[in-house]
């Protein structure tokens, strides 16, 4: 008869598994944002969320990264980095106070999508929710300049690689998801 297989190996030590539930990087802020431990050799993975705000006339808002920023001069969703515990719902409804002053109810964010990109020394996860509702007029709170777009006319702007990715998809995911949900 065969020989019987390995044991498994045993599992980790308890504070081995705390220590990574609780390691984060820290951004420009000094905020903790999560780090989702990859296995060893691979790149850390980095969690942020974004939104397509669209308005009555069916544009999309882009903001413009600004002097002194990575990536400075390319438009994007706004959105922002998860902090420590928090679900992108919650990320995006405290990034577009702080970036644009408008309100928004969890319930209102939609999601629509996600793009998965590797950069030089993190991949990067970004779930993209849609949203028609909020409180008070989007303004540049950051130094940022801002756009509403047709989302077909998203191809004249450039964009990060992981927003680069949802130009083609976005005006058909977002007109699928407006008649689906009864959005105005």
């Amino acid at each position: 008869p065969p020989p019987p297989p390995p044991p498994p190996p045993p599992p980790p030590p308890r504070d081995s598994i705390r220590r990574q539930r609780q390691m984060c990087i820290r951004d420009s802020h000094q905020r903790r944002l999560p780090l989702v431990m990859a296995p060893a050799g691979s790149k850390p993975l980095v969690l942020v969320a974004a939104c397509a705000l669209i308005d009555a006339q069916g544009r999309v808002l882009i903001s413009q990264r600004p002097e002194g920023k990575t990536l400075a001069g390319l438009w994007e969703f706004p959105g922002g980095k998860l902090e420590h515990s928090e679900t992108p719902e919650h990320a995006l409804t405290r990034e577009l106070e702080e970036e644009l002053g408008i309100s928004i109810a969890r319930s209102d964010l939609k999601p629509l999508t996600f793009s998965s990109f590797s950069y030089p020394d993190f991949h990067l996860l970004m779930p993209v929710f849609a949203c028609w509702r909020w409180r008070n007029e989007a303004r540049a709170k950051e130094g940022q300049a801002l756009a509403w777009v047709s989302p077909a006319a998203l191809g004249d702007y450039a964009m990060p690689p992981a927003d680069e990715l949802l130009k083609g998809l976005l005006p058909s995911l977002v007109e699928c998801l407006r008649e689906s949900q009864g959005c105005i």
